[in-house]
């Protein structure tokens, strides 16, 4: 399998929605360098293919880190790209479920980085999934959450960005890029991955769909789960990086 390729697909998909990911992919690690030097140990949180840690150890080789999703087509590429690799540990937990903590090593970790994926949750687990973080990570230690976050009380800025995002996008196709849907298409073309497919559609099929929130919203939740301070390092017009300081 070339899992390789796999990650590059998923790289090009992704930038298809979001043009500046590599940016926000810096500013996050620049912001874990500021807050645990050279060596952090680090929560992937909803890894998906394992992008974050990838760039974790491009940049700080001796990085360790433990990275947790539910989806079986993820964790598949994720550990086959990994494979053999000491510094990353994986585990499947649906952080959505109450207890899914118990899944983990027995640690506190100096930072807890995830990016595009807490939109999926609905209000209720995302508030108890900060309360839970406050709990991980240690003091002086830091979460990122990089996401969709739009403010409702922009409506004509929210319109340009519409704007400038299709057309992105229709720059983007024009040399081949797919989508989201027409990603996974192709993963369900590949017998090797079929098992995982099934696995993964009958997630999906079942999900219905998340509540995204302003950045307000989010510093607002992070603090009162036990964060000291919450605010933005990185921002588009309606994505953001939030940082939360234990």
């Amino acid at each position: 399998m070339d899992w390789e390729s796999w990650q590059q697909s998923w790289d090009t998909q992704q930038e298809f929605y979001l043009p500046e990911r590599e940016e926000r992919f810096r500013v996050m690690l620049d912001v874990v360098a500021a807050a645990a030097g050279p060596t952090p140990r680090v929560l992937d949180l909803a890894c998906g293919p394992g992008s974050i840690s990838r760039r974790l150890f491009a940049r700080f080789p001796e990085a360790r880190s433990v990275a947790v999703d539910i989806d079986p087509t993820m964790l598949a590429i994720a550990r086959g790209s990994f494979d053999r690799d000491s510094r990353i540990t994986f585990v499947t937990a649906d952080v959505a479920e109450p207890g899914w903590i118990d899944s983990l090593p027995d640690e506190s970790f100096d930072a807890v980085l995830t990016a595009t994926s807490l939109h999926w949750m609905k209000t209720d687990p995302l508030t108890r999934l900060y309360t839970d973080l406050a709990k991980l990570v240690r003091p002086g230690g830091v979460f990122l959450n990089a996401d969709h976050m739009p403010d409702p009380d922009t409506p004509l800025l929210n319109a340009l960005d519409e704007t400038i995002q299709k057309s992105h996008q229709e720059r983007a196709r024009i040399t081949g890029a797919l989508d989201f849907e027409q990603w996974w298409a192709q993963v369900g073309r590949d017998p090797a991955l079929a098992e995982e497919y099934e696995g993964s559609r009958a997630i999906f099929d079942q999900h219905s769909g998340g509540d995204e929130h302003p950045i307000a919203w989010h510093c607002a939740r992070l603090k009162e789960a036990g964060f000291l301070e919450a605010g933005v390092a990185w921002r588009s017009i309606n994505d953001a990086l939030v940082v939360a300081i234990r």
